[in-house]
């Protein structure tokens, strides 16, 4: 997965709270792209390639860090870690972003991340403007077992156990510090400071160019993003994010196998909608050489089922035979569910499949009765407005 790295220029401490113009920054800004392995293409300012996931990473002097036994704050937490560092820090506690270390890596006490929370939130505003999204923001360096130091631009960048220090290489502070773990620190250099930290060491030192320190800065195991700086992704900025993640080398298999899968399931749709196409166009000619056999007269064949149903009738007709929707056959249904001790019906209509009859005189229980009697003999009886209405019902197989 590929990555670009971005190192802003180390947070000016001369300007108001060190905010400066981050959109002009820009131009300054470093950037290094990366296949998680090696370096791929680096250069500085806009415009910058695209990738699968950006990392802003602070310089050493732009993160500095206590140690603290965490509060069980909860969402709160932002507040509580202000309240409990309020008196160590020089600046107001909300001018100040905090960070917590990843859940694998907490400790009791823990160590916290503070830097400059304007300054912070103007850069990733800068890159947003600038259509790019920063997923995760990374220290250079973090306090670890290991004692490593680093020069660079002057600097001595220092992290060990107990917290990580930038010291001037000049003067005797420095070298009064780093003299009892002078044995066992990892030692190494920026090209343009190489001569000089060999000259303060006494020795060689191997050289580690800034994008070599960018790329060991990816195994951090911390996030810098956090609280009201964590990123929100939303509306085209997942469009894009979605379409870095998608156009990944490492994706191609998958994205092969989606374009087949689609396809394949674009052909089964066609070659399902096929068969059915065909199987009631069989159908539909298996009806009409039923009807065209069965009567022959019929010439001209719009609708099979309800011209045979209407040759049949005739058929019935011409035979004497009664129909279900024939009056004499709703009346014989009528007279065989007719309550004992009921009365003639007063008043009755008839059209062709229904006979509706008067209920005046009728109790609810005899009502009941003459329709569960209908309904037991096949045919359907509506109560509506006094007036009972008898048809025929669905047939059951």
């Amino acid at each position: 997965m590929s990555t670009l790295l971005l190192l802003p220029p180390a947070r000016p401490r001369l300007t108001s709270q060190g905010r400066g113009d981050a959109a002009a920054g820009l131009a300054d800004l470093e950037w290094h792209l990366t296949d998680g392995r090696q370096i791929t293409a680096h250069g500085r300012g806009l415009p910058m390639p695209a990738a699968a996931e950006t990392v802003l990473l602070l310089a050493d002097t732009d993160v500095a860090w206590r140690r603290i036994k965490l509060p069980k704050a909860g969402r709160q937490m932002r507040q509580a870690l202000a309240g409990m560092l309020e008196e160590t820090m020089l600046e107001e506690p909300d001018q100040v972003h905090f960070a917590l270390p990843s859940a694998s890596h907490g400790e009791d006490p823990s160590w916290i991340a503070c830097c400059s929370r304007p300054w912070l939130t103007q850069q990733l505003a800068a890159l947003e403007a600038a259509q790019l999204i920063v997923d995760r923001v990374a220290p250079l360096s973090w306090p670890g077992e290991a004692s490593i130091a680093h020069f660079e631009n002057g600097l001595v960048h220092w992290s060990h156990a107990e917290g990580v220090a930038s010291l001037a290489v000049q003067g005797g502070l420095t070298r009064h510090m780093l003299t009892p773990v002078m044995a066992s620190t990892q030692w190494t250099a920026s090209p343009a400071d190489a001569a000089a930290a060999q000259v303060w060491l006494g020795a060689d030192v191997p050289l580690r160019s800034r994008d070599q320190r960018a790329l060991a800065a990816l195994d951090s195991p911390w996030n810098l993003a956090q609280f009201e700086l964590a990123p929100r992704i939303r509306g085209l900025q997942f469009l894009r994010h979605f379409n870095r993640l998608w156009t990944e080398p490492q994706w191609r298999a998958l994205r092969w196998g989606l374009i087949a899968l689609l396809l394949l399931n674009v052909l089964g749709l066609n070659l399902l909608a096929w068969k059915d196409k065909r199987e009631l166009a069989e159908r539909r000619a298996g009806l009409v050489s039923t009807l065209t056999q069965a009567f022959p007269q019929v010439r001209a064949v719009l609708d099979a089922p309800l011209q045979m149903r209407r040759e049949t009738e005739t058929l019935r007709g011409h035979a004497g035979q009664r129909a279900d929707g024939d009056l004499e056959t709703l009346l014989g249904a009528a007279a065989a569910a007719w309550p004992a001790g009921q009365g003639p019906v007063q008043s009755f209509s008839f059209e062709p499949g229904r006979l509706s009859l008067s209920a005046t005189g009728w109790n609810p229980a005899q009502i009941d009765g003459f329709g569960k009697a209908l309904r037991a003999a096949g045919w359907q009886m509506e109560n509506r407005d006094d007036r009972m209405t008898i048809s025929r019902g669905e047939r059951r197989p």
